[in-house]
């Protein structure tokens, strides 16, 4: 017997079912549905509600707590009560600590509607388990609204008055809530630091292993959109220009993928939607290390139980393990990637953005330099770099202006030529970032660790002065006051000292790591056969960043000299033996002359711009002074013969012009005689 024909046998005679609104007894068949404005009119009595609900928890107690055990025991002390006008309304897989419960919502609508006279429920912790709501809503609301209140198990009622009793059992509710959110979460942290992935389903490009749930293997079809994505974002192209190749492709979305994969069923009204991608899809693909191989737990966390809402943890407190899965991408591409997503860049009209933006630094200030397009594109000089902090405070920096066809070629020739020397000669490429790379961290390392043994012994003597300082409150020597502001800040130095020590420990340990990274970028050049045009891909995965130095020089012509530092992935500013970097061309005096007066003329053109301004305005000044001062009636007089004499103008003018109206007419008059 299915459970709908066990429902229908509950009730003696005949009973309607309303679709999520549970059973009406046999007088009510024909009523409208619950919500209706015509209920009471309806039926002319209001409703006795018997409430059931059942959360997943309390499944793991047996049949006892089962919607149908509860609709049993509701209508029968109905039954017996003499309770009529009966309407069930249930909450199926629903917690207690949430009231955000449908058939909840529905009966407190109907309450405020003025529709029920009567809730029944089995107990209290069906209402819920958070104290506060179900004495809000039973000690007052339903009081408010005339609604009568019985917990058959507790014996409460309200019609009997007050149950003094009635806090307690909802303390213990919401204990219970409270103990079972203890355990779960115990049991949570043991699986998550055991190194098991804590999602229930597996990562878009992944899928659940058949024998074994916690582990997961690579979806073929899912995880070449994956790899292909993530080569988008280093080709330049940002999240939303990715979701749109991908809708227009016809990709279908994660989401109803893997429902279409699992066999889940999903809703009709989404289906046209099945290939509509939004950047944030692209976005939560891009921000997840698993696509490496490893598993990342406890990224969010709650501070109550109560709470519905996840908050995010910093970075630096996630568990991640190492090589739980086969990766998707490699943690290179996936590096690369998420150096990508910091930068905005600008596209132009024709919709491409510069692929330089973000690796283009200032040599002095250190600022980016940013990207800038002039009206006359078709000018090569119009597409330049400049400082970002000489744009916002001239004073603070100078220009750096560089072109960017000249930045794409210098980089382009940087790759080529450093490629082509560690494939035609690996083994002397090898020696020589080994060498370099020993030299530049013999010396940093020396200083650090100088630093290191100094911030390790300061706080070693700092934990001395706070064990004298609580010795010396101890004995009364050292008031509370005092005693609270030194220890306060002996240990916020301490908690500074710590963080350079980790710092410093860390910057250590990447020296060892160099001898690896030549290897990365010789097999980098390895991936790449044409190196004719410089790609976004090959900037990217190339160039780590480039400075940019202020010129010398004449702008235009011969002698402008200027400075560029590239720096690669792995291997840093790499110079390539036997190679001579270009010599300057002789500078031509006057172009020299011409530069120097320019350059003068913008470090000083603010200045030169307001010594114009004062002496304009002492031109006026003076000019003022040397007029003759005159009475308001002169002023008057003035300005009364300045009218008379724009009036006479004016009658002069409009003479003149009738004179020379009446001539033509004369004219034309003669000639028009003559022709007859």
């Amino acid at each position: 017997m299915t459970t709908k024909e066990k429902e229908m046998k509950i009730l003696s005679g005949e009973a309607h079912i309303l679709p999520g609104h549970g059973i009406i007894g046999s007088s009510q068949a024909g009523r409208p549905p619950l919500g209706s404005d015509n209920m009471k009119a309806a039926g002319g009595k209001k409703l006795t509600i018997l409430y059931e609900r059942l959360s997943h928890d309390d499944e793991l107690q047996g049949e006892s707590n089962s919607i149908t055990n509860q609709k049993k025991i509701l209508e029968d002390y109905a039954g017996r009560n003499g309770f009529s006008n009966i309407l069930h309304i249930s909450d199926d897989g629903h917690s207690g600590t949430n009231f955000n419960r449908p058939g909840w919502k529905q009966l407190i609508a109907e309450v405020e509607a003025g529709n029920i006279d009567a809730v029944i429920v089995k107990d209290m912790s069906r209402v819920g388990r958070d104290y506060l709501q179900v004495g809000f809503y039973t000690e007052v609301m339903f009081r408010q609204h005339g609604v009568r209140f019985i917990a058959i198990s507790n014996n409460i009622d309200s019609a009997n008055g007050e149950n003094e009793f009635a806090p307690f059992l909802n303390i213990m509710s919401e204990w219970y809530a409270r103990d079972t959110s203890k355990k779960i979460k115990a049991v949570l942290h043991n699986k998550g630091n055991s190194g098991k992935h804590m999602t229930n389903a597996a990562l878009y490009g992944y899928r659940k292993h058949p024998d074994d749930k916690n582990q997961w293997i690579i979806d073929e079809e899912a995880a070449s959109v994956v790899r292909r994505i993530y080569r988008m974002t280093i080709d330049g192209k940002g999240p939303y220009q990715i979701a749109r190749i991908l809708t227009d492709e016809k990709v279908t979305r994660p989401s109803h993928y893997i429902a279409e994969r699992d066999g889940w069923k999903n809703p009709p009204e989404s289906y046209s939607e099945r290939h509509n991608w939004g950047g944030s899809e692209v976005k939560n693909i891009l921000s997840h290390p698993e696509y490496t191989g490893c598993t990342v737990n406890f990224r969010t966390y709650k501070d109550s139980y109560k709470d519905r809402k996840h908050k995010f943890r910093p970075q630096e407190e996630w568990s991640v393990f190492e090589n739980t899965q086969e990766p998707i991408v490699d943690s290179e591409t996936w590096k690369t990637a998420q150096k990508c997503r910091k930068v905005t860049r600008r596209r132009n009209s024709t919709g491409t953005a510069n692929p330089l933006t973000g690796l283009v630094y200032c040599g002095e200030c250190g600022s980016r330099m940013f990207n800038h397009l002039g009206t006359q594109r078709q000018y090569d000089s119009q597409d330049s770099y400049l400082c970002n902090q000489y744009t916002k405070y001239p004073r603070k920096c100078t220009a750096h202006y560089i072109k960017t066809s000249a930045l794409r070629t210098l980089a382009l020739d940087v790759i080529k030529r450093v490629s082509g020397f560690a494939m035609s000669d690996s083994e002397e490429f090898m020696s020589r970032v080994r060498e370099a790379s020993e030299l530049r961290s013999a010396e940093e390392a020396r200083e650090r660790k100088e630093r290191l043994a100094k911030s390790l012994k300061r706080c070693n003597e700092l934990d001395s002065l706070i064990k004298r300082l609580y010795e010396d409150k101890v004995t009364g020597s050292l008031s509370e006051k005092r005693f609270e502001k030194l220890s306060r800040e002996y240990e916020d130095e301490q908690e500074d000292l710590e963080t350079q020590i980790a710092e410093l420990n860390a910057a250590l340990e990447s020296y060892s790591e160099d001898g690896s990274r030549a290897e990365k970028f010789l097999e980098l050049s390895r991936r790449y056969t044409d190196f004719t045009e410089l790609t976004p891909a090959m900037l990217n995965e190339f160039v780590d960043k480039i400075i940019v130095h202020e010129a010398v020089g004449a702008r235009q012509g011969y002698g402008r000299v200027q400075k560029v530092e590239i720096f690669l992935n792995f291997i840093g500013d790499f110079k390539v033996p036997g190679y001579e970097e270009p010599k300057p061309e002789p500078i031509d005096p006057v172009d020299h002359q011409r530069e120097y007066w320019r350059a003068y003329y913008h470090s000083h053109k603010e200045k030169i711009n307001m010594e114009k301004a004062i002496r304009a305005e002492a031109k006026k000044a003076a000019k003022l002074a040397a007029m003759p001062v005159k009475t308001p009636e002169e002023i008057q007089a003035e300005a009364e013969e300045k009218l008379r004499k724009h009036r006479e103008y004016h009658r002069n003018y409009q003479r003149e012009w009738q004179r020379r109206r009446k001539e033509m007419k004369t004219i034309d008059k003669i000639e028009r005689e003559k022709v007859v």
